[in-house]
């Protein structure tokens, strides 16, 4: 959580340097184009903030009132960031297009191409070694920042090109009209990070995770382990949790059951992803008998006659294969 801290304290340090650049160089151009630019770099520094408070919750310990931690103020962090996109997007919209009708004067194009793309190097470096360390932790705070900045590249990019587009063309009505196309895609972006917090907030399933779980389980499965349902993956914050039911041959004892949940357990947190399992142990069924694997089984009711692959359309199904 510590790593965490640093890299949110190192972007929001670095967005304030940047920001106050991109408005220097606005204030020396008086150019709209600029302007989209130096908008979003407000809406980093915020966000950055706001994400340093969100991973110092998150990292406190579970209590009464929280009893699976405070992972999930990641995703309202996410959601204030795209929602800040989204509205600097429409603003720089809707200023460029009053820029149509009403176009300012604009000038030392080349200095503020020189001042943006220095600044669009520095985001595009943090951006990059963000996600990275977003994926690694994980962290889909330090992610969605990452992004951010890397989207943020992006327009720097194509904001350095315009500004030596209108250099040498001299056509101001280039300055508004890039406007509205840099402010769509800055639009575009918050979607969908608005889209993937929401979809975090209301518990939307993580499909790679489960497909990857069932796969693995699959490959490894047990004679004993009849089969899997009521498969479900939630992540709170960087925390994964994962519940499912397991049928069991119904004459193990306590401790048989507790060994074979146990194993599961250790086998996908030592080599699929760590996370935190929740198994419910069922007894089986004489009609589980056609597809159980479990060998001399003494209250077999009938020989096994099929195989069962375990997908993720089985698995997340709430009842026995056989039902």
């Amino acid at each position: 959580m510590l790593l965490q801290k640093k890299i949110i304290l190192i972007s929001l340090i670095t967005g304030v340097v940047l920001m106050l650049a991109k408005f220097s160089a606005y204030i020396l151009t008086n150019s709209n184009f600029i302007l989209t630019d130096a908008a979003e770099s407000i809406v980093n520094v915020v966000a950055s903030s706001f994400a340093f408070f969100s991973i110092y919750l998150s990292s406190q310990p579970r209590d009464e009132n929280h009893p699976y931690g405070h992972g999930k103020i990641e995703y309202f962090s996410v959601f204030i960031e795209g929602t800040l996109i989204l509205i600097a997007g429409l603003v720089i919209i809707i200023k460029a297009t009053y820029g149509i009708f009403h176009p300012n004067i604009i000038h030392d194009l080349l200095t503020g191409a020189v001042i943006i793309s220095i600044t669009g190097v520095v985001n595009g470096g943090l951006g990059f070694y963000m996600i990275s360390k977003g994926r690694s932790i994980p962290s889909i705070t330090i992610e969605a920042d990452g992004r951010h900045l890397i989207t943020d590249m992006v327009t720097s990019a194509g904001l350095v090109v315009g500004l030596l587009l209108m250099y040498f063309t001299r056509i101001e009505l280039l300055d508004s009209l890039l406007s509205i196309v840099v402010g769509a895609y800055i639009v575009f972006t918050g979607y969908k990070l608005v889209r993937k917090s929401v979809g975090g907030l209301m518990d939307e399933a993580d499909f790679d995770v489960v497909t990857e779980v069932v796969k693995f389980l699959n490959d490894k499965r047990r004679d004993e382990w009849i089969d899997i349902h009521n498969f479900r993956a939630q992540k709170y914050g960087n925390e994964l949790h994962i519940d499912c039911h397991l049928t069991l041959p119904y004459y193990f004892d306590l401790n048989r059951v507790h060994e074979e949940v146990s194993m599961v357990d250790k086998l996908i947190n030592s080599d699929v992803t760590k996370t935190e399992l929740f198994i419910h142990a069922d007894p089986c069924l004489p009609d589980c008998c056609h597809y159980c694997n479990m060998p001399n089984c003494p209250v077999r009711a009938e020989p096994k006659t099929e195989d069962i692959i375990w997908t993720m359309d089985r698995v997340i199904r709430n009842k026995k294969h056989f039902e």
